[in-house]
């Protein structure tokens, strides 16, 4: 398969992401800049006007607060407004959206389906989804670029099922219900991860035009997991690509040391490392094949994101990285659950889009 003319697109905007160190000036400063389409920082102790709201544009994530001092800034070329519809907050400019909702589980009651509970965690995915989904197709994003999922206690255990499993069976309950899972080229690539408490959390990066859904050859596509990973599978593609014109923006998901679709180095961070960014490198060669070029992205071409189970492993973790790509590429880590026990790293990167590095 090849990208096809309709991935083209005429004029469009261009999108840019960077890293900066958390001050609340600059903050303060970029939450008024025309192209911001969102802030997001992963601790819940920044950023509060003087009456304890939060400022315009910036999403909270509570994880544990150890790795890397950073936050995600999101921009376009173009214009922005805000707004806000049901429990999700946006801000869109003519080609891009970027938004966030989170639900608190506890306030989201246990349903009945065919006469069995439905916890209330995957009562919550299923509506955040659905309003996603809804906000998209009201507004005429039809394209979901990338998704970022942040589940509470994501390993634990309620209502007999892992909370993980839950929220799997919500999430793709709702690309059901939304016709979203018929054509498998348009499942977006996302990364779950564990946060510490609070609400269930997704933010989104959608788009006025077509993205290209990449899998691994390495790996079984995680849509067709089977059944030993919980009664709905998860509903991601491996990657997605887009064509800007001059911009050619590349999301892996969150990636981690798995062949087919079992655990590999349980137990051994290093290896589990080494095996990830195969998956991300096997996961490039395919992008680039898809996109009909022997040479668009490398791995020294990317910026990564690295979530750790124990903090602990982090110097195991940087010490494989500083051997497979360059020192000039981007590297945030951050302290996270991951959606499997026995996994001890996930690394999910982006490509094509990031504006001035490390700030």
């Amino acid at each position: 398969m090849t990208i096809s003319a309709n991935a083209m697109i005429a004029d469009p905007g261009h999108l840019y992401f960077s890293y900066i160190r958390p001050t609340n000036a600059a903050l303060q400063s970029l939450s008024s800049e025309e192209g911001l389409l969102g802030i997001v920082t992963f601790r819940t102790d920044f950023w509060r006007e003087d009456d304890g709201t939060t400022l315009e544009g910036i999403l909270q994530i509570s994880l544990s607060g150890r790795g890397d001092d950073l936050c995600e800034i999101w921009q376009t070329t173009q214009p922005v407004v805000a707004g806000k519809v049901g429990d999700i907050t946006y801000r869109c400019s003519r080609d891009f959206l970027f938004g966030s909702i989170a639900l608190t589980a506890a306030d989201v009651p246990a349903g009945n389906h065919r006469g069995l509970i439905v916890p209330p965690l995957q009562s919550c995915a299923e509506l955040a989804y659905k309003q996603i989904f809804s906000l998209l197709d009201h507004h005429g994003y039809p394209d979901l670029l990338r998704i970022w999922n942040f589940i509470p206690d994501i390993n634990g255990v309620s209502h007999g099922l892992e909370h993980y499993r839950q929220f799997n069976i919500g999430r793709q309950d709702a690309f059901l219900a939304c016709g979203r899972f018929l054509e498998k080229q348009n499942i977006p690539a996302a990364s779950a991860l564990g946060s510490i408490d609070g609400p269930l959390v997704v933010y989104f990066l959608a788009a006025r035009h077509k993205s290209v859904a990449v899998e691994n050859p390495r790996q079984t596509s995680a849509y067709h997991y089977p059944r030993e990973y919980g009664p709905s599978s998860p509903t991601f593609s491996r990657a997605g690509w887009i064509d800007l014109g001059q911009q050619k923006v590349l999301f892996i998901s969150g990636t981690a040391s798995i062949i087919g679709h079992q655990t590999r180095y349980g137990g051994d961070v290093a290896a589990q490392t080494r095996e990830s960014m195969a998956n991300i490198a096997a996961v490039i060669a395919e992008t680039n094949r898809v996109a009909a070029t022997t040479s668009l992205y490398d791995l020294n071409d990317l910026s990564y994101k690295v979530y750790l189970r124990h903090i602990t492993d982090l110097p195991i973790v940087r010490a494989e990285l500083d051997l497979l790509v360059t020192p000039a590429a981007p590297v945030f880590y951050l302290q996270a659950d991951i959606c499997r026990q026995d996994l001890l790293v996930e690394i999910e990167a982006t490509a094509g889009m990031l504006m001035d590095g490390m700030a």
